[in-house]
């Protein structure tokens, strides 16, 4: 079997909660709670689940936008937690994001060529000014943009054309894994579709490989190979595109999927309503952090005892006790 390009492994991120005169450490946000898995090159692994379950949180750990509290992320073989300064900065021509805000991701005071320019003369990608130049008007034209745009500044722009911007940027160092991070929650529908058709479009040309985070689960159907399914900092189920949609086994991806629009007025879907509010990451809940919203759930195993991400068939994995 062929090495995956990331694998991480896991992965745990708190944030600290400060209160008093001292600011001391008085509690802490458990935003990711040992989160693992694995992308080959050339794969789309979707993740996806409701605000605050620590998607994002998730990607920006992978890049070391934010240090995770413990855990490892290893690309291509080398472990990127353990790397220092200097080896991150070289690590970081392979690792890119594309963010999920077009309007505060761009640096209002630069134009588009120098936005999509500055990775160029930070890892000294060019050798002359026309080379630079043919660079960015080539991304540009890439992400269907012209050579007119080089000049003009975000607020020119709409919110697509921002993001195909973002796109170039992230483009431009050459990266092998492209964090995707809610890069199309921001748009309009008939804008994503075509964001979305020239990211697959890219990711054919380019051969890139994709963590793609979104909540927009029809999008994430789309674009994916895999899905991963997280709630409250944890994967409870990671699977195909094609198994998750049509025989989801957790209870919360059931719970989802029953909430997904249906084109036809003839056909409904059952939906599956959950009782309840998402607990606060603050204070998750003993044993499966889903055992209090959840209609199937049986005490006490499920609320003492947290079940682990095991495989049922064909790489279907779920971490349910009622799965196994």
């Amino acid at each position: 079997m062929t090495e995956p390009l990331l694998r991480v492994k896991n992965l745990v991120k708190q944030f600290p909660i400060t209160g008093g005169m001292l600011g001391r450490v008085v509690d802490k946000v458990h935003a990711v709670d040992g989160v693992s898995f694995e992308i080959k090159a050339g794969e789309t692994l979707g993740v996806v689940g409701e605000s605050g379950c620590g998607k994002s949180t998730t990607g920006r750990c992978i890049l070391r936008l934010i240090e995770p509290s413990s855990g490892e992320v290893w690309f291509e073989g080398k472990n990127v937690t353990a790397m220092g300064k200097q080896e991150l900065r070289a690590m970081s021509r392979d690792m890119q994001i594309i963010f999920q805000d077009p309007y505060a991701s761009l640096n209002p005071r630069m134009s588009a060529g120098a936005i999509v320019g500055e990775a160029l003369t930070i890892h000294k990608l060019t050798r002359s000014a026309g080379e630079y130049q043919d660079r960015i008007v080539e991304l540009l034209e890439t992400v269907g943009l012209n050579a007119d745009h080089m000049q003009r500044y975000p607020h020119e722009f709409s919110g697509g054309q921002r993001q195909r911007i973002g796109i170039a940027r992230a483009l431009a160092v050459n990266p092998k894994l492209i964090v995707c991070d809610e890069a199309v929650s921001a748009l309009d529908v008939s804008i994503q579709a075509q964001v979305i058709n020239l990211l697959e479009d890219l990711q054919s040309q380019f051969n890139l490989t994709y963590l793609f985070i979104a909540h927009d689960l029809a999008v994430v159907e789309h674009i994916s190979d895999r899905v991963a399914v997280m709630y409250l900092g944890r994967i409870v189920e990671l699977a195909s595109a094609r198994d998750l949609y049509s025989n989801p086994l957790h209870p919360y991806t059931q719970a989802l999927l029953s909430a997904i629009p249906v084109p036809d007025p003839r056909f409904k879907r059952q939906r599956i309503a959950l009782q309840g509010d998402v607990p606060s990451p603050i204070h998750p809940p003993s044993g499966c952090h889903f055992h209090p919203r959840c209609p199937a759930a049986q005490f006490p195993l499920c609320s003492t005892e947290a079940p682990q991400l095991k495989p049922s068939a064909d790489g279907h994995w779920a971490a349910c006790h009622l799965c196994a």
